[in-house]
């Protein structure tokens, strides 16, 4: 078995900044999986995160770097994240994070982060930034990301943040900046709950969008009235080979997580595509 994790967070003070104020809500909604991630790692919680790894044979993960330093006064530094990746070559991704609130500077960050520090990718956290997906202040990073031939996370779909809007994250909106920004590479994660046959749709109509199962376990796609059914049904078929797997570390444990993929009633291909082969393609790694 090989894993590609696209969506997991390092258990370091660098990567700090879930238990802020303005995320409190999502401490209550994933109390329970949080939990058992905190009993399983004991004393030592990068070692036992590295060990995970291990055992799932992860071939590659995605860690991410976030600046919300205008709304929410946090930062996730890309050379941290470049550090980390560094300190743990060659599993390790990393992605850039801009505040798009700092314009021009923002930009130049991107760019630095990406020829300079070898970072693959922008995160926008687009409830944390309260803007939407389609705001105009987004689309010179945007621009910017076709120009460097990186793609982009985009937070889709609910928050659990009452200090946010949810409609910040409408899948809808993607639509309009895949139309008007068409070189655009994206992945929307989490997968658009409740809004996820619009996130289908959206992504029919658009090839260069995949969709990240992440912050979800992944039982409750085959799980009938969770409203995620229709992403087992066209990740099946016509979007079997733009579903990528994330397990949002620490919000789910790695290995269950992997454990409801395996078990979910998907073609064998189409498995192994969801797990590592899709992701490898979108970030032009060997699978």
């Amino acid at each position: 078995m090989t894993v590609i994790d696209f969506n997991s967070r390092p258990p370091i003070p660098a990567f700090d900044g879930a238990g802020a104020a303005h995320l409190r809500n999502y401490r209550r909604v994933y109390e329970g999986s949080e939990a058992q991630v905190r009993d399983a790692a004991g004393s030592d919680p990068l070692g036992s995160y590295l060990a995970a790894y291990d055992r799932v044979g992860a071939r590659h993960v995605v860690v991410k770097a976030k600046d919300v330093e205008t709304t929410f006064g946090i930062k996730v530094d890309n050379e941290a994240v470049a550090a980390f990746c560094r300190a743990h070559s060659p599993r390790f991704i990393g992605w850039a994070g801009v505040d798009p609130h700092k314009g021009e500077a923002a930009v130049r960050e991107l760019e630095v982060a990406v020829r300079e520090l070898g970072l693959r990718g922008l995160n926008l956290q687009c409830f944390e930034h309260r803007l939407a997906i389609n705001d105009p202040r987004l689309y010179p990073l945007y621009r910017k990301c076709v120009e460097l031939d990186v793609p982009v996370n985009i937070h889709c779909g609910i928050n659990f943040s009452t200090d946010c809007l949810m409609e910040h994250g409408r899948p809808l909106l993607l639509d309009q900046v895949l139309v008007e920004v068409p070189g655009l590479r994206v992945v929307a994660s989490p997968p658009g709950w409740p809004w996820v046959h619009e996130l289908i749709g959206v992504a029919w109509r658009h090839p260069n969008l995949s969709i990240a199962v992440s912050a979800v376990r992944p039982k409750l796609l085959a799980t009938p009235g969770s409203g995620y059914e229709g992403l087992l049904q066209y990740g099946n078929t016509v979007l079997q080979d733009r579903i990528l797997f994330g397990t949002s570390y620490p919000m789910q444990p790695i290995e269950r997580a992997v454990q409801e993929v395996l078990q979910l009633p998907l073609k064998d291909s189409v498995r192994d595509k969801w797990l590592h082969g899709n992701a490898a393609r979108f970030l032009g790694v060997s699978a």
